[in-house]
């Protein structure tokens, strides 16, 4: 295997949305790939078609696009092992359960469902190899043949070995152990023609020469069962990477398995709550990889560089969003302003609509406060609407304003920022300071209550130039002489 290029396949089901558990899978197959010099596919699962929801494999698509991960091969761009969707693929696995059964390391299950319903509600099935009595398994050939030719429903198990144990190392969590008794002669071929999820797996990933299989730890104790098929047919087996739990921290301090009571689960939920794509694959790498240098914040070509798998960890990861919130903070801090912009224009429409606004502006004030993109309207809200504020908001120790000085600044702040034709920052800047100058008061004596007027908040973004600049001329003025007629009540 060592000669061998290496090989990861993305797999999943269209059933919902994108949970974080999913893309980090899909983002370590991506970079065992990218890291090694390798191949990442992507596979479509739908074998099981009582789960499939519609627009499930847009999903799919539209979230490997947005966080960056592009396959080599797949669905829709093909490849040398094609077909890359399982029900397209429906007639591959029949051949392969029945040479199992010629050999005899499968067999004909005729058992109805009701018998397997009883079976799992009575104590004999749990006790009897993990659920299944393997009543049919020693079934007469003549019985069998009968049966078949009577058209019976039937499905294909595998025998699995009933003593002993079965060892399988995974690269992680090291060697495995699992006693033979647990585990249940699976079936490999459903009543409906179409393979189990393990077996087509299985299938799969020898036909697309997947040497890396990559999964969450979950999945560790259905590994053997797994070993086994590839052993029956005298495959070789794959390099196993079972990833560290995921979880989420609760109310009382415990964590637990990530859910949705832990807050937004899905990629595209995040999205909508304000965070980047690539804040969301930077802080999910790091959910359960430890880089080998002291850093935290890379590009997806940077952790293409660095990744490695013994930098995989056994322990579980905590999400925590206040940490995911700060690499968000850090994405958007670093992007060009142009790229800020464009992220923020949804925000910024909800507040101006159709209004044309400075965003030069807006993006130099917003960029360096905002953490997550959703806060923007609640930010900015005041241009739109100028709030209920309290006349004491003039004053201010640190500014030496009061509610005398402030009528004086608002009056000739008007008198001077209605004689300006060209409302652009630096002009705005350029003639309150020197109007500061002119009157003789330090620049936050004139700028406090000019702020306070055309914003109505004693928090803002940016400064009073900046607020005047983005509001407009005739709205800033407005708004200054709704301050100075506030102050004369």
């Amino acid at each position: 295997m060592q000669n061998q290029v290496v090989r990861t396949r993305f797999a999943p089901s269209p059933t919902g949305f994108m949970h974080v558990g999913n893309l980090r899978t899909a983002l370590y197959e991506y970079l065992i790939a990218k890291s090694m010099g390798g191949q990442f596919v992507l596979r479509i699962e739908d074998t099981d078609q009582e789960r499939l929801v519609e627009g499930a494999v847009d999903i799919i698509y539209n979230t490997l696009r947005k966080v960056g991960l592009q396959h080599d091969e797949g669905p829709d761009i093909g490849g040398e092992y094609g077909p890359y969707v399982q029900s397209l693929r429906k007639d591959l696995y029949k051949p392969y359960a029945e040479q199992l059964v010629e050999q005899g390391k499968a067999y004909y299950c005729f058992c109805t469902k009701e018998r397997l319903d009883a079976l799992h509600e009575s104590k004999d099935g749990e006790e009897s190899f993990g659920g299944y009595d393997r009543h049919c398994r020693d079934l007469p050939k003549e019985e069998v043949e009968r049966l078949l030719a009577a058209g019976t429903p039937y499905v294909i198990r595998q025998k699995m070995p009933v003593e002993g144990s079965t060892t399988f190392h995974d690269v992680v969590y090291g060697d495995i152990t699992i006693e033979n008794r647990e585990l249940e002669d699976q079936v490999l071929l459903k009543s409906d023609g179409y393979p189990t999820y393990n077996f087509a797996n299985v299938v799969d990933d020898h036909l697309m020469h997947i040497t890396h299989v990559v999964r969450g730890c979950e999945y560790l104790t259905s590994t053997p069962k797994y070993n086994l098929l590839y052993e029956a047919f005298g495959w070789a087996l794959p390099t196993y990477v079972h990833l560290p739990l995921i979880m989420g921290k609760n109310e009382d301090g415990s964590v637990s398995k990530l859910s949705k009571r832990h807050g937004a689960t899905g990629f595209e939920d995040l999205v909508k709550e304000g965070y980047l794509p690539e804040a969301i694959t930077n802080y999910i790498a790091l959910l359960g990889w430890c880089p080998k240098e002291n850093r935290e914040l890379f590009t997806l070509a940077e952790l293409a560089e660095h990744f490695s798998i013994d930098g995989i960890s056994k322990s579980p990861a905590v999400f925590d969003y206040d940490k995911l919130t700060w690499f968000n903070a850090e994405y958007i801090r670093n992007m060009p302003q142009a790229e800020f912009i464009a992220a923020a224009q949804p925000y910024f429409q909800q507040v101006f609509g159709d209004k044309q606004v400075n965003l030069e502006v807006l993006a130099t004030i917003l960029q360096p406060r905002v953490t997550k993109l959703t806060e923007i309207p609640g930010i900015i809200g005041f241009f739109q609407d100028l709030p209920d504020y309290d006349k004491e908001f003039f004053i201010n120790k640190k500014s030496k304003t009061n509610l005398e000085n402030s009528v004086t600044m608002l009056e000739a702040a008007i008198a001077e920022l209605e004689q300006v034709e060209d409302w652009q920052l630096d002009v705005i800047h350029e003639r309150l300071i020197a109007l500061a100058q002119q009157l003789e008061v330090k620049n936050g004596t004139l700028l406090w209550p000019v702020r306070i007027a055309a914003a109505g908040m004693l928090v803002t973004p940016g400064g009073a130039m900046e607020i005047l600049a983005i509001l407009g001329k005739d709205e800033a003025v407005r708004r200054l002489k709704i301050g100075l007629e506030k102050l004369h009540h």
